[in-house]
């Protein structure tokens, strides 16, 4: 048996910094953001926090879903961000949802923690131990950026997306790979009390590599030619990152959905966030085939290929 996401939602704070913003406290300006990341503007929680946008996005899938909060099993939250240490993001869900059935508990994986928990659904529901899986990510990354780092604090916006992944025996999960590398944790780091430190230029190159890798790696896995996949969903880092894995992989860059000119790098929330957009554009008809991966902190990646 395998898991099949059944349902999809996303939260989006109203408030923004459009790049224009930005260009009032950091030596900066919008034609340099654009050319270098995409990034257009990225939303920023007030009165929101992760534990409220993840309830959020986590309320909306269930909807899609057409399950009720009882029904879940599980809650998985990828968070760098929590509200507190504990207790945990997803313990606050459960009570807010009234999920009294289901276990609950938070992994960190920064910028490949969507892929990282799907991982964890998709092993619980193959050993027969969960049925109803609540995955969600959510990030408030205003709270941990540095404003006055010009070179990561254009990057990072707030949100949150969730999915429901239930079990089937037709559709869903293809082929999974992860991946880490320890030694180059130094590339992208947080302290629990201070800002995000990034070398930019080094996180670039190690994302330009690994990612075609690991991409072709999950294709080869479950027998997909790259042009089996009808849409590639990448974390939403940076559009030249995007650009150059279509080139090295020989893709048309119309294949990979985006979305980082509106929302930045949302992190842990990045992917689903765009699987549920795409999911309200009606641009995920059953049976596609889907690639998504992650790619960050750690230093950590990974990609999973699924049928809708």
């Amino acid at each position: 048996m395998r898991g099949r996401i059944c349902g999809t939602g996303s939260y989006i704070p109203e408030h923004y910094y459009d790049n224009n913003d930005l260009a009032k406290f950091v030596e900066t300006n919008d034609e340099w953001i654009r050319e270098r990341t995409g990034i257009v503007r990225r939303h920023i929680a007030e009165e929101d926090t992760t534990v409220s946008m993840a309830i959020k996005a986590a309320k909306n899938a269930l909807t899609d879903a057409k399950l009720n909060a009882d029904d879940l099993d599980l809650i998985l939250v990828s968070t760098i961000t929590p509200n507190t240490v504990i207790p945990s993001t997803a313990c606050e869900v459960q009570k807010e949802l009234g999920a009294v059935n289901a276990t609950c508990f938070d992994i960190s994986a920064a910028c490949s923690g969507f892929v990282y928990a799907y991982n964890t659904a998709q092993a619980y529901i193959a050993a027969g131990m969960y049925q109803n899986i609540l995955v969600i990510g959510s990030e408030t990354l205003s709270g941990i950026v540095n404003w006055k780092d010009r070179g990561s604090c254009i990057l990072f916006g707030d949100g949150a997306g969730a999915v429901v992944i239930a079990p089937d025996d037709k559709y869903g999960i293809e082929a999974l790979s992860l991946h880490n590398d320890g030694n180059a944790g130094d590339a992208l780091s947080c302290s629990t009390s201070g800002h995000i430190a990034m070398n930019g230029q080094e996180v670039f190159r190690f994302a330009v590599r690994r990612v075609p890798e690991v991409i072709e790696e999950v294709l080869g896995k479950c027998g997909w030619s790259k042009e089996d996949a009808d849409l590639y969903v990448l974390h939403q880092a940076n559009i030249r990152i995007i650009q150059s894995a279509a080139r090295r992989l020989d893709i048309d860059i119309d294949r990979f959905a985006v979305n980082l000119d509106e929302y930045g790098n949302t992190s842990a929330a990045s992917i689903p966030l765009l699987l549920a957009q795409l999911d309200d554009e009606g641009r995920l008809e059953q049976g596609k085939r889907i690639v998504c991966s992650g790619f960050g902190a750690g230093l950590s990646w990974g990609a999973a290929a699924l049928t809708w």
